[in-house]
């Protein structure tokens, strides 16, 4: 199994910037596919985006297309989310997960293994 823990969140301005980052331990990390989620109070938790193992192809929802960036570092074992233009609706607890099988990027039980979570706040 991997252990995840995330940093990065903040409070920040509309239009700004943030970088998330989560470093994974325990099992080997180029093994599983790997996400961003984020869950806003009494909201299910939605993939933000999303990055394959091998190809590491990504894949993102449409609301932060062109927006976001996740990238992984495999020698490094560690997972990041480059947020800019950043909007009021961004604000949420950002988290990190893992899914041993890449089964769709969008198929939330595929993932086994998750962070504590980062808060992000995006303000007027």
């Amino acid at each position: 199994q991997v252990q995840l823990m995330e940093s990065g969140g903040g409070s920040v301005q509309a239009g700004g910037s943030l970088a998330l980052s989560c470093a994974a331990s325990g099992d080997t990390f180029d093994g599983y596919c790997m996400a961003w989620f984020r869950q806003a109070p009494d909201q299910e938790r939605e993939v933000v985006a999303a990055i394959m193992t091998a190809s590491g192809k990504a894949y993102y929802r449409d609301s932060v297309k062109g927006r976001f960036t996740i990238s992984r570092d495999n020698a490094g074992n560690s997972l990041t989310l480059q947020m800019r233009s950043l909007q009021l609706g961004d604000t949420r607890m950002y988290y990190c997960a893992a899914a041993p099988r890449c089964v769709s990027p969008w198929y939330v039980p595929a993932y086994a293994y998750w962070g504590q979570g980062t808060q992000v706040t995006v303000s007027s």
